[in-house]
């Protein structure tokens, strides 16, 4: 883990942001996605929702071999796409 690059790590965004994209059915392009904005919420321009979660966590374990447990879990994890990638590496997965 401690020999991440930020190439690593810019590689990481793009696929998190392609899996959300892909899992959510979502029109916007992966490049007009910005990794620091909130996921949830009312300030996010994601505008994801509980179904949304499902979905991604599912991808997530099927992609990264990874399970977000319970909705606080998952709340913390989905901050946003830089969050979710910061989790993921430190879980050891990605």
């Amino acid at each position: 883990m401690g020999g991440a690059t930020v190439g690593d790590h810019d590689e990481l965004v793009v696929a998190l942001k392609q899996l959300i994209v892909t899992a959510c059915n979502r029109p916007e392009s992966v490049e007009a996605l910005d990794e620091d904005a909130p996921l949830l919420g009312p300030t996010s321009p994601w505008g994801l929702d509980s179904l949304d979660v499902l979905q991604i966590s599912l991808a997530l374990s099927q992609h990264y071999a990874i399970r977000i447990e319970d909705s606080k879990e998952a709340r913390r994890a989905l901050g946003s796409v830089r969050t979710l990638a910061l989790y993921l590496r430190a879980a050891g997965v990605a």
